[in-house]
């Protein structure tokens, strides 16, 4: 039950992904918005045009059902600010720990460190976000509507999956 949850999760995640690629493709580069998944759809925080992100939602949804995976992960996700949080914090932690000589000495070190991290989390957000975060297989899923919140600076895409298959009784 947890895990198909926190499957749904991750495809939604996935579709939100792409709606807000084809939103910025659609409205352009400032185009300022924020989304978030959860078990039954995705919000959009962002004043825009409902019928636009109808028509991309749909449209993210198509294209990952064709197998276009690639719109699951994007260099805008919180993902990668995490990853980079935790690998900074972690690199920074390792080379201030120890004791004896002046911190202030390993100020330097600390500051590479922490920008090796940074730097290497591009690619990790990524590969993060391809295994842990999303799933690009919607083969399953629906967008059952949209709801406008807040004079359309909130909306909620709303999703079902089909009822996953009972398992045959002996």
């Amino acid at each position: 039950m947890i895990g198909r949850f926190v499957g749904t999760v991750r495809r939604n995640h996935a579709l939100e992904h792409a709606t807000v690629s084809l939103l910025i493709a659609k409205l352009g580069p400032d185009l300022r918005l924020v989304g978030r998944a959860t078990g039954d759809g995705f919000y959009i925080y962002g004043d825009i045009p409902t019928d636009a992100l109808g028509e991309c939602a749909h449209e993210g949804l198509r294209r990952l059902k064709r197998g276009e995976a690639f719109w699951a992960v994007t260099p805008l996700c919180g993902t990668n600010l995490a990853t980079a949080g935790i690998l900074a914090g972690l690199s920074t932690f390792a080379t201030m720990g120890g004791s004896g000589d002046n911190k202030r000495d390993r100020l330097p070190n600390v500051m590479m460190a922490g920008i090796i991290a940074v730097i290497a989390a591009q690619p990790l957000g990524r590969i993060v976000q391809r295994h842990v975060t999303t799933s690009p297989d919607l083969s399953d899923t629906e967008i059952v509507g949209i709801d406008v919140r807040r004079n359309g600076a909130v909306h909620k895409v709303r999703t079902r999956r089909a009822a996953a298959p009972v398992a045959a009784q002996a």
